[in-house]
C-alpha cells in the first residue's frame, strides 16, 4: 500500500508492486539526467501533454530509486510495466504531481 501524503505511487514491474516516490535525492538525480531544461520545464511538458517517452522513463527510474529500488534505466527496459506505456505515463505524471502538491484530504 502506498502513502500519497509522502508522495508514493504504486507501479507494477513484472507483476510485482513497487513503491516509487520523488525524494529530494531522486529529484536531484533526475535533474542531473535531464539533457535539456529544468524540472519546471519537465512539469510544464507533462501539463501540456508534450512529454517524451524518455521523460516518462527518467521519472519512473528516479521515482523507483527514491522508493528504494536499486535498478537502472537499462533494467527498466527489460521489465513489463503493468498497464503498459499509458500506465507508465500516468505513474510518471502522478509522481510529479505528488512531489509538488499536497494531496487533497478525503
Amino acid at each position: 500500500m502506498v502513502n500519497p501524503w509522502t508522495g508514493e505511487v504504486a507501479i507494477l514491474l513484472d507483476g510485482k508492486c513497487h513503491v516509487a516516490k520523488l525524494t529530494l535525492g531522486a529529484l536531484a538525480e533526475l535533474e542531473a539526467g535531464l539533457q535539456t531544461g529544468t524540472l519546471i520545464e519537465l512539469v510544464e511538458r507533462f501539463e501540456a501533454g508534450r512529454f517524451s517517452t524518455r521523460d516518462v522513463l527518467m521519472l519512473i527510474v528516479a521515482g523507483l530509486r527514491g522508493g528504494g529500488w536499486q535498478g537502472t534505466a537499462s533494467d527498466l527496459l527489460q521489465v513489463e510495466i503493468g498497464g503498459g506505456p499509458v500506465e507508465a505515463a500516468r505513474v510518471a505524471a502522478e509522481l510529479l504531481a505528488r512531489a509538488f502538491n499536497v494531496p487533497a484530504s478525503t
